[in-house]
C-alpha cells in the first residue's frame, strides 16, 4: 500500500466575516490534511484593554471547531498578541499601557496553550517594517515574555517580525537561547528560504509556498523547513497574499515532476509539525 501524504499549511487565518469553513473545504479538496490556524485581530474585538485578548483567541478557537466539526482535517491552533498592536494601542492609551496589555494578552495566551486549547504561541514578534527605538525595544521585551511562557510549556512559538536576512534568525536564536528554549521551538513565519545552519542559526523556517521559494530551498540539501500561504480569509481582498489550495496545489506539482519524494514531503508536512505541535 503507497504511503499516505501529509500536505499540511502551517500558517492559516480564518475571520467571522470571510470564507472560513468553506475556505477550509476547499483545502481539504484540494488534497489538505492539516493546518496551523493562527489567530489574527478581530474587527469584532477591538483591543481597548488586556481581557480583550483573551475574548479574541476564543474566536480562533471556536473557527477551528467548526473546521473540524465540517472537515476531517488535523487543525494545530496558536495564540498570541498580533505584534504590529501595539502600534495602534499604544497611539491610543500610550506606550506603557499599551506594553502591559500586549503582556497581558501574552500571558492570556499561554494560559490557553497550557490549558490544551491551543498549542502554540502566535503570532508574536515585532513589527516588520521600521518604528521607532522604543517601540522595537518594548515588542522585543513582549517576545522575550512569550519565549519564557513558551519555555514553560514545552511548546513552540510563531514570529511574526521583519526577514530577508539570516540576522534575523540569529537575532530570535539568541532571545531563545536567553531564556532557555531550543530555538528549534521558534517557528520564523513567512521565511525566506533559509534551510542551512548557517542562516537559520537552529529556528525553524516556515516558507510561502511559491515554486521559487521551494525551488531554492531544496536546492541547498534540506527538508528542514514548513510550508505555508499565510491565507487571510478577508472577504475584500481575496487571495491577498495565496490561495488556501496552494500548498496542495504545489505538493502535486513535486510530486509530478519527481522534485521531492513522498519521505521527503511527509518530513515537511508530517514530520516536522508532528514533533512541534503533538509534544
Amino acid at each position: 500500500m503507497a504511503e499516505k501524504i501529509s500536505v499540511y499549511d502551517n500558517h492559516i487565518h480564518m475571520d467571522p466575516s470571510g470564507r472560513n469553513v468553506d475556505a477550509i473545504r476547499d483545502f481539504e479538496a484540494a488534497g489538505g490534511t492539516g493546518f496551523t490556524l493562527v489567530t489574527l485581530p478581530y474587527k469584532q474585538i477591538p483591543i481597548t484593554k488586556g481581557e480583550d485578548f483573551e475574548r479574541s483567541y476564543e474566536i480562533t478557537l471556536s473557527l477551528g471547531e467548526k473546521a473540524k466539526e465540517v472537515t476531517g482535517l488535523e487543525i494545530n491552533i496558536a495564540v498570541g498578541p498580533y505584534p504590529v498592536l501595539i502600534l495602534p494601542v499604544s497611539e491610543r492609551y500610550g506606550l506603557k499601557k499599551a506594553e502591559e496589555m500586549m503582556m497581558e494578552g501574552m500571558d492570556a495566551a499561554a494560559k490557553m496553550v497550557g490549558e490544551g486549547k491551543a498549542c502554540a504561541i502566535g503570532e508574536i514578534g515585532r513589527p516588520h517594517f521600521n518604528v521607532p527605538d522604543e517601540i522595537w525595544d518594548a515588542s522585543n521585551r513582549i517576545l522575550l515574555r512569550g519565549m519564557e511562557h513558551a519555555k514553560e510549556l514545552d511548546r513552540p512559538v510563531i514570529i511574526h517580525s521583519e526577514s530577508g536576512t539570516p540576522d534575523t534568525n540569529r537575532s530570535l536564536s539568541e532571545m531563545a537561547r536567553k531564556v532557555g528554549l531550543d530555538p528549534g521551538l521558534v517557528v520564523k513565519h513567512s521565511s525566506p528560504p533559509f534551510v542551512t545552519d548557517e542562516e537559520t542559526f537552529g529556528v525553524m523556517p516556515s516558507i510561502p509556498a511559491s515554486k521559487k521559494n521551494i525551488s531554492e530551498a531544496l536546492g541547498k540539501g534540506s527538508t528542514r523547513f514548513m510550508l505555508e500561504t499565510d491565507y487571510i480569509d478577508d472577504p475584500e481582498r481575496p487571495g491577498v497574499l495565496m490561495d488556501v489550495t496552494t500548498v496542495p496545489n504545489k505538493i502535486k506539482y513535486l510530486l509530478s515532476t519527481g522534485k521531492l519524494d513522498p519521505e521527503g514531503i511527509n518530513r515537511i508536512c508530517r514530520d516536522i509539525p508532528d514533533s512541534l505541535y503533538h509534544r
